[in-house]
C-alpha cells in the first residue's frame, strides 16, 4: 500500500473518532492501532498531522488519538526512527502542558505516550521535557508525574539525570502550594528513590557503575525534612499518605547519621498514621521500608521503640482482613514483613511480646499472633533455631482451642513447623497428631451463602481441608519430616476417631512408603519390636479390609485404603508382594470405573472377599490365619457405630475361620461371636448370620453344634426364660436374638456344602427354626407378632429352599415339610393389611414360595389354586396409592410385584400347558374384569407377563390343540378398548401372544413371524387415540386379524367369551365386545349354522341383562348379521320364541328390518309359514261335548306377530311395498281363518296373568293387528 494510501486511511480512522458511540469510538482506536502495527510511521505522522490541524478538537476524542499513538509506541518502539520519535515526542509535550488546568484524561494520555518513547528515545525525551521544567518556575503537574513515571520505565537512562532534577527541584518544594501540586512532588520523590535503589542494586549492568547513594542523600534529606516536618503535618489525607509512601524509600538514601537521628520523630511519626487512616497499607508499607533501613545501617536507636512497634503493629495484624479488598490483604502482608525485620534483629524481645498472647482469651488476637509465628518460623529460621524448644511448649493452649479460625492457623503454624524442623524435636509428635485430629473433622456441608467466606466465618470443613492439604505437603515434599512420619502415622490408622481422616492418612503413608521402599528393603520394613504402639501386621489388614467395603465414603477412602495395603505387602507378609500386584490393582480399576451410584454393594463385597481368601489361600499358614481371625473379632466393638462396616466384618470373619484347620480356635469365636452380638441392630444380625454361613462352606458340623449349644447354654436361657424375661431381656430382644438365630440356620444351609446339606436340612435345621419360632408359653402355642421374626423366619426358608434346589441337581431329594411351610408362607401373606403395603413380609413370603414350588412333591391341585389366589388378593387388591410416600416404598412395591410375577411363572412352568394357562387366568380374570382401573392395570401388566413368558419359554413336541384360544382372546380383546388407556396396550400384547402361542402349537418354529400377527404391532398408536371413533375402529381392526388367525373349533368359545364381556362394568370394554362380536359375525359367520339358536338365545339373555342404549343396538345388529347369512335359521329360531313377544324378542324382529334385501326375504319366510301351516285345529272343548273349538296353531300365530313387528319398523317400507300383494291376499286369509279361534290354552292363562289395569296386554287376536 502506498504511503499516501496509509496516511489517508488513517486520517479516515482519525476523522471518524468524533461518533458519539463509546463502541464505534472503541473499534476505530483498535483499528488505527492494528493499522499502526504494520505502517508505523505513517501512522503516527498521519496523527500528529492531524491533532496539529485541529487544535479546537476536543479534548476527549484527543485523548482517543493519543492513547491509539501510546500503543503504537509501545507495540513498535524498537522499529521507530528518530525522526518519528522526535516528532512524537513534541506532539505529546505540547499536548501535555498546552492546559494550565488539569485535564487528567488528556495530559495523562499525553504524559503516557511521552513515557512509552522514553523507554528507548529518553534523552531525546528529557531534552524535550526539561524545558519545560525551569528553575524558581513551578512546574507543569504532568511534568514531575512524566519524570516520576520514566524513572520507573526506564531506570538506566533516567538516574543520570535525577541529581539535576532533584536540584532543579527542592526550591520549588516550598512554593508549592496546592496539595495537587505536593502530592505529585511526593510521586516523584518516592519514585526517584526506587529508581535509585534499583539502580545501585544493579551497578553490575549500569551505564556508570561510579554512582553512590552519597550522590542523592543530601538532596534526598533535604526533600525529607520539607516532607516529614511540614506535608506530613497536613489535614488532607491524601497529602499525607502521599508523603507516607516517598517517606519508605527515601530513608533508604538518607545519610546514615541522619536517619539514626530522625528514628526517635520518625518511627512515632509514622505510627501515629494508624489512628489516622483507615486504610493502612501505605503506612504499614513505609514503615516496614524504613525498619529495614535502619536495620541495614545497623541503628541503636531502632531498639528503644521495640515495644512501640511491636504494641503497634500487633493490632494490625489481629484485625478483620476482608479478602474481597485488596489493600487489607496487602497490608496485612507488610505488616507481616515489620515482624519478620523485627524477628531477625530482636528474636528475643518478639518472642516475650508473643507468646504470651497465645494464651489470651480473644480469638481474634490469638489468631493474630498465630499468623505472626507462622511468619517467623518462616523468614527467620537462623533467629529462631535455638527457640524451638521453647515455641513448640508454648503451643499448648492454642492446640486445645476448639474455635475453627484458631484450628486453622494453628495448622498453618505446624506446616511451618514442619518445614523448618520443629516437628523433629521433643513435643513435635504431638503438633502432627493435632493435625490428623482435624483431618478426621466430620465433613459439613456449609449453607450457601449469598456473600463469599470472610474471615468471621469458618466452616470446619474449610480446617479440614487445610489440615488435608498440609498433612501431604508434609509427607511428600519435605524430606526432613520422612522420619518422623514413618512408620508414626501408622498409628493412627486404626483408631475409631481418625475414621475420617484415613484417605489423606492412606495416601500421605503410601508415598512414604514408597520412599521408604527406593531405599531398600531394610529401611521400609518396619521393626514392631521398638514400636510397640504401632499396629500389627493383622490389625492394619483387618482395619485396611474392612474401610474398603464402602469405597466411597470419606472421598474414596477405599481405593486409597487398597492402594496402601499393597504397598504395604512385605510388612504383611513375605509371601504377598507378587499376588498383591496382581489381585489389587484391579479392585481399584473397578472403583475408578464406578462411582456411588452405580456400584452394587453386593457385588463390590463378594470382590473383597474373594480377594481375603485368596490371600488366605496364598499364605498357607495356620497360626498367621488364626492370630488375623483373633484381630479382627478384637475390632468388632471399633465398629459399633457403623453397622455396615461391622456386617462387612463378620463376613471376613466367618470367611477367616473357614480359612483355618483349628477346630478349637472356630469353635472359640463363633462363641464369642453369638455372646457378644448387639442383636438390636439390624445390619450386626444380618452380618453374624452371613459369618456363620460362610464359615459353614469348611465347618458345618461345628457351626450347627455352636448355634445348638447357644439355645443350651446360660445366656440364651436367661434371655428366653418365662420368669427372667422381664430381668434380663424385653420381649422384643428376645425376638431379635431368635431371629438372628433362624437367620443364621438359613446362611449355613445357603452356603454349606451342597452334598452335606441335605441331610441336615430337616433333621438339624428346619427342627431348630421351628423350635424358635414357635413360642410356648404353659404348653400354649403363641402367635408372634415380632415382624423381625417373622421375616427373618422367611428369608431362612427362601435360603433352605435355595439350597435344596442346589442340591437335587445333584442328588435326588422329596421336601416331605413344603405343604407345611407354603401354608405357613400363606398365613403370614393373608395376615398382612390390605389398606396400605408397609414391610416386606408379602414380598419374601412369595420369593420363598417360588422356590418352594420347584421343589418335590409338588403341591396339591387345591392348595396350588389357594396359594394363587392368596397371593393375587394380597397384591392386586391394594389400593392404587398403597401408601407410597417415598422412594423406598416405591421400590417395595415394585419388588412385590415382580415376586408375585416370579411366583406365578414357577407355577406356570411346572405345568406349560394350555390347561395350566388357563387355569391361571381363571384366577386372573375376575381382576382383569374389576371395576376399579388400578387392579385391571396390575392384572393386565401380570397377564402380559404370563403370557409373554409361556411364549419364550414354550417347547411344542407335537402338534396338540390349544383349546382354550378362543377363551382368553374373549377374555383380553375388548379390554383393548379399556377406559383407562394405560390398559389397552397390554390387552394388545396379550393377544399377540395368545396368537403366537396358537401358531407354535400348529407347529410353526419359534422364530416365525406371522404377517398378518404381526399388523397388531402397528395398532398400537391408534389405541392411545382420544377419539372414540379412531379407537372402535381399531378393535373392529383387531377382531379382523384374529378372525384370520382364529381356528374354526375355537370361534364359538370366543364368541361366547366375548357376549359375556358385554356386562363388563367398563362401558368402553362393553361396546368393544360388541364390535369384535359384529366383526367375527360377519367374516366368519358362515360357519355358525347349527349355533344360530344358542346364538340367539345368548343375545335375547344379555339384551335382558344390558342397560347401554349402544350396547343394546350393536346386539341387534349382531341378529341383522347372522340373519344375512342364515335367514331361515334365524326367522325358525326367533318363531320359536315364547309368546307373547317380549320387548327384547321384538326389538330383535325389528332388527330384521334394516336392510330392504333381508327384509323382503324374511317376509317371504313368514309369509311360507303362515300360508303353509295349518291356521287351526279342532278339539272337543270337553270330552261329552259333541262341538268341537277351534284352536289356533302356534306357528302362524308367532309368524303373525313377526310381520305385525318387522311391518311396524319404518326401515321395512320398502320391503312391505315390495311384496305388497302377497301380503295383503296372506294377511286377509289370514283374518278369515281366524274368526272364532281360540288361542291355545298356555296363552290364554299368560294373557290373564298379564293383566294390568295400567297397561294393557297386546291382543293377539290375529283380527287385531
Amino acid at each position: 500500500m502506498a504511503e499516501s494510501n496509509v496516511k489517508k486511511l488513517a486520517t479516515t480512522l482519525i476523522d471518524a473518532v468524533t461518533d458519539k458511540d463509546p463502541l464505534v469510538q472503541e473499534q476505530l482506536c483498535n483499528s488505527l492501532c492494528y493499522l499502526g502495527e504494520s505502517k508505523a510511521e505513517e501512522t503516527l505522522d498521519a496523527c500528529d498531522e492531524y491533532l496539529r490541524q485541529h487544535e479546537k478538537l476536543a479534548y476527549p476524542y484527543r485523548v482517543i488519538i493519543l492513547k491509539a499513538m501510546e500503543a503504537i509506541v509501545k507495540n513498535n518502539i524498537d522499529e521507530l526512527d528518530r525522526c518519528t520519535a522526535k516528532i512524537v515526542i513534541i506532539l505529546a509535550s505540547n499536548e501535555m502542558t498546552k492546559s494550565k488546568e488539569l485535564i487528567l484524561d488528556w495530559q495523562q494520555a499525553a504524559s503516557n505516550v511521552l513515557v512509552a518513547v522514553g523507554k528507548r528515545f529518553i534523552n531525546k525525551v528529557m531534552e524535550e521535557v526539561l524545558t519545560k521544567f525551569q528553575p524558581g518556575i513551578l512546574p507543569h503537574y504532568f511534568v514531575m508525574q512524566t519524570f516520576a513515571n520514566l524513572s520507573i520505565t526506564n531506570v538506566f537512562g533516567m538516574v543520570p539525570f535525577l541529581n539535576s532534577i532533584l536540584t532543579t527541584m527542592l526550591p520549588m518544594l516550598t512554593l508549592a502550594r496546592q496539595d495537587q501540586m505536593k502530592s505529585v512532588f511526593c510521586y516523584a520523590l518516592q519514585h526517584f528513590s526506587d529508581s535509585i535503589l534499583e539502580y545501585l542494586a544493579n551497578l553490575d549492568q549500569a551505564p556508570d557503575p561510579t554512582v553512590r547513594k552519597d550522590t542523592f542523600s543530601t538532596e534526598i534529606f533535604s526533600a525529607y525534612d520539607v516532607l516529614f516536618n511540614h506535608w506530613l503535618q497536613s489535614r488532607e489525607a491524601k497529602l499525607r499518605l502521599a508523603v507516607v509512601e516517598a517517606l519508605g524509600p527515601m530513608s533508604h538514601l538518607l545519610p546514615s547519621e541522619k536517619l539514626e537521628e530522625q528514628l526517635p520523630r520518625l518511627i512515632p511519626g509514622i505510627i501515629a498514621l494508624y489512628k489516622k487512616h483507615a486504610e493502612t497499607f501505605y503506612v504499614s508499607k513505609s514503615l516496614g521500608q524504613i525498619l529495614e533501613a535502619s536495620v541495614n545501617m545497623g541503628s541503636r536507636t531502632l531498639e528503644v521503640q521495640v515495644d512501640m512497634l511491636l504494641a503497634a503493629l500487633h493490632p494490625q495484624i489481629c484485625a478483620p482482613v476482608d479478602s474481597l479488598n485488596p489493600l487489607v490483604i496487602k497490608n496485612h502482608n507488610e505488616v507481616l514483613r515489620c515482624f519478620t525485620i523485627l524477628a531477625c534483629s530482636f528474636p528475643d524481645r518478639l518472642l516475650a511480646f508473643l507468646l504470651p498472647k497465645l494464651e489470651n482469651s480473644n480469638e481474634r488476637i490469638r489468631v493474630g499472633t498465630l499468623h505472626i509465628m507462622r511468619q517467623v518460623i518462616n523468614s527467620a529460621s537462623a533467629q529462631m533455631e535455638i527457640k524451638k524448644p521453647f515455641i513448640l511448649s508454648s503451643m499448648k493452649f492454642p492446640l486445645l482451642d476448639s474455635n475453627n479460625r484458631v484450628k486453622r492457623a494453628v495448622v498453618q503454624v505446624i506446616s511451618a513447623m514442619a518445614h523448618h524442623g520443629y516437628l523433629e524435636q521433643p513435643g513435635g509428635e504431638m503438633m502432627i497428631e493435632y493435625i490428623l485430629r482435624q483431618c478426621a473433622l466430620p465433613p459439613e456441608p456449609v449453607p450457601k451463602k449469598q456473600f463469599p467466606e470472610t474471615e468471621d466465618f469458618l466452616a470446619s470443613d474449610s480446617v479440614r481441608t487445610i489440615s488435608i492439604n498440609t498433612l501431604y505437603l508434609i509427607s511428600t515434599t519435605v524430606d526432613r519430616m520422612n522420619d518422623v512420619l514413618w512408620p508414626y502415622l501408622l498409628e493412627f490408622l486404626i483408631p475409631v476417631q481418625f475414621t475420617n481422616a484415613l484417605t489423606p492418612l492412606c495416601k500421605s503413608l503410601m508415598h512414604l512408603a514408597m520412599k521408604r521402599q527406593e531405599e531398600g528393603e531394610n529401611s521400609f520394613l518396619i521393626q514392631y519390636d521398638s514400636n510397640v504402639n504401632l499396629p500389627s501386621p493383622f490389625a492394619l489388614t483387618t482395619r485396611l479390609l474392612i474401610v474398603s467395603s464402602h469405597p466411597y465414603l470419606g472421598e474414596g477412602r477405599g481405593a486409597a485404603s487398597l492402594r496402601l495395603l499393597n504397598v504395604l505387602h512385605l510388612n504383611i507378609h513375605p509371601l504377598l508382594g507378587q499376588r498383591w500386584k496382581k489381585t489389587i490393582p484391579p479392585l481399584v480399576n473397578y472403583l475408578e470405573e464406578h462411582n456411588e451410584e452405580i456400584l452394587s454393594q453386593k457385588e463390590w463385597e463378594e470382590k473383597l472377599l474373594m480377594f481375603l481368601r485368596d490371600t488366605l489361600m496364598v499364605v498357607s499358614d495356620n497360626t498367621w490365619i488364626c492370630q488375623l481371625s483373633l484381630e479382627m473379632c478384637k475390632q468388632l466393638n471399633c465398629y459399633n457405630g457403623t453397622p455396615l462396616e461391622k456386617n462387612f466384618l463378620y463376613k471376613c470373619i466367618g470367611t477367616t475361620l473357614g480359612a483355618t484347620s483349628n477346630k478349637e480356635i472356630v469353635r472359640k469365636h463363633l462363641q464369642e461371636l453369638l455372646e457378644t452380638a448387639r442383636y438390636q441392630e439390624e445390619a450386626e444380625r444380618e452380618g453374624l448370620a452371613c459369618g456363620f454361613g460362610i464359615c459353614a462352606i469348611s465347618h458345618l458340623d461345628d457351626t450347627l453344634i455352636k448355634l445348638e449349644d447357644f439355645v443350651k447354654s446360660d445366656v440364651f436361657r436367661k434371655s428366653v426364660g418365662i420368669f427372667n424375661i422381664f430381668k434380663d431381656r424385653s420381649d422384643t430382644e428376645v425376638d431379635k436374638v431368635k431371629s438372628t438365630l433362624i437367620l443364621c440356620y438359613g446362611q449355613v444351609a445357603m452356603h454349606a456344602p451342597q452334598e452335606l446339606v441335605l441331610a441336615r436340612i430337616e433333621s438339624d435345621i428346619l427342627r431348630n427354626v421351628f423350635q424358635y419360632f414357635n413360642t410356648k408359653v404353659l404348653g400354649i402355642k403363641v402367635e408372634t407378632k415380632d415382624l423381625t421374626l417373622k421375616l427373618c423366619l422367611i428369608r431362612s426358608i427362601c435360603m433352605i429352599s435355595q439350597a435344596i434346589c442346589k442340591s437335587v441337581q445333584s442328588s435326588p431329594f422329596v421336601f416331605s415339610q413344603k405343604a407345611e411351610l407354603v401354608a405357613q408362607m400363606m398365613e403370614f401373606i393373608r395376615a398382612e393389611p390390605m389398606d396400605f403395603l408397609k414391610t416386606a413380609i408379602r414380598k419374601r413370603a412369595m420369593i420363598t414360595c417360588t422356590y418352594l414350588s420347584t421343589l418335590e412333591p409338588p403341591l396339591e391341585e387345591t392348595d396350588r389354586a389357594e396359594l394363587i389366589h392368596s397371593c393375587l388378593h394380597s397384591v392386586l387388591a391394594l389400593p392404587s396409592d398403597v401408601g407410597i410416600t417415598s422412594s423406598c416404598q416405591q421400590t417395595l412395591y415394585f419388588d412385590t410385584m415382580t415376586a408375585l410375577m416370579d411366583l406365578l411363572t414357577s407355577l406356570l412352568l411346572r405345568n406349560l400347558t394350555p390347561q395350566g394357562l388357563q387355569n391361571m387366568f381363571e384366577h386372573l380374570t375376575p381382576w382383569i374384569k374389576s371395576p376399579k382401573g388400578h387392579e385391571r392395570e396390575r392384572a393386565l401388566g401380570l397377564s402380559a407377563y404370563l403370557l409373554r413368558y409361556f411364549l419364550e419359554h414354550l417347547n411344542v413336541i407335537a402338534i396338540v390343540p390349544f383349546h382354550n384360544l378362543g377363551l382368553l382372546v374373549g377374555i383380553f380383546s375388548p379390554r383393548c378398548a379399556d377406559s383407562l388407556p394405560s390398559l389397552r396396550h397390554d390387552a394388545l400384547d396379550c393377544v399377540y401372544s395368545l396368537l403366537y402361542i396358537q401358531l407354535f402349537y400348529e407347529g410353526f418354529a419359534q422364530d416365525y413371524q406371522d404377517e398378518v400377527a404381526e399388523k397388531l404391532l402397528s395398532l398400537k398408536d391408534s389405541l392411545s387415540d382420544p377419539d372414540v371413533t379412531v379407537l372402535f375402529h381399531t378393535c373392529y381392526s383387531i377382531a379382523q386379524i384374529i378372525g384370520k388367525r382364529l381356528p374354526p373349533d375355537q370361534f364359538i368359545s370366543l364368541l361366547l367369551t366375548a357376549f359375556e364381556g358385554l356386562k363388563d362394568p367398563d362401558m368402553n370394554c362393553a361396546r368393544a365386545a360388541t364390535v369384535i362380536i359384529n366383526c367375527l359375525l360377519k367374516e366368519r359367520g358362515a360357519v355358525l349354522l347349527e349355533k344360530v339358536p344358542e346364538i340367539l338365545g345368548l343375545i335375547h339373555s344379555k339384551l335382558c341383562e344390558v342397560k347401554d342404549e349402544h350396547v343394546a343396538k350393536a346386539i341387534q345388529q349382531s341378529v341383522y348379521l347372522l340373519a344375512s347369512q342364515h335367514r331361515a335359521a334365524v326367522v325358525a329360531s326367533l318363531l320359536a320364541s315364547p309368546l307373547p313377544f317380549d320387548s327384547h324378542t321384538c326389538s330383535l324382529w325389528r332388527a330384521l328390518a334394516t336392510e330392504p334385501a333381508l327384509t323382503s326375504q324374511v317376509l317371504e319366510l313368514l309369509l311360507d309359514k303362515m300360508n303353509k301351516d295349518v291356521p287351526f285345529t279342532e278339539n272337543k272343548s270337553f270330552l261329552l261335548s259333541s262341538s268341537y273349538d277351534r284352536v289356533a296353531t302356534v306357528i302362524p300365530l308367532a309368524a303373525t306377530c313377526a310381520l305385525y313387528e318387522i311391518m311396524s319398523a319404518p326401515e321395512s317400507g320398502a320391503a312391505v311395498l315390495g311384496l305388497y300383494p302377497e301380503l295383503f291376499v296372506t294377511l286377509l286369509l289370514r283374518v278369515s281363518c281366524t274368526v272364532g279361534v281360540q288361542l291355545p290354552r298356555n296363552l290364554q292363562a299368560k294373557e290373564r296373568k298379564g293383566a294390568s289395569p295400567r297397561l294393557a296386554p297386546r291382543n293377539l287376536e290375529p283380527c287385531s293387528f
